[in-house]
């Protein structure tokens, strides 16, 4: 049995050999995905927003909750399928990429004459 290219190029990417790997890394995502679509209605009715709240509101909202539960989620899913180390490695990628976006901003805002 041959697997799809799109398989092949992301184990290769993701660096794995496994293909119980592939299928547990995707059903990380899946899983922490779907428990994040639950986890932000009640939340967002909690916090009293609705379909009326201003967008930018919503927006600001779903950075706060949905952004840090879903790579949280990320992190238990992956910790119960034995995935801990990849979904950790991506992590601290994603976090570094943040924090270097963060540096080059705040480098490109100074507009200090020498």
């Amino acid at each position: 049995m041959s697997l799809p290219p799109f398989v092949k190029k992301l184990m290769t990417k993701w660096k794995i050999n496994s293909l119980w790997d592939f299928f547990a890394i995707m059903l990380v995502f899946s899983l922490a995905g779907m428990s994040i679509v639950y986890v932000r209605r009640p939340v967002f009715h909690l916090v009293g927003i609705t379909k009326e709240t201003p967008f930018i509101l919503k927006f600001f909202c779903w950075l706060l909750v949905v952004f840090p539960s879903y790579q949280i989620g990320l992190l238990v899913f992956g910790f119960l399928l034995g995935q801990w180390n990849f979904f950790w490695a991506k992590e601290k990628q994603m976090f570094s990429a943040i924090l270097r976006l963060g540096r080059s901003s705040a480098r490109t805002g100074d507009k200090r004459v020498a």
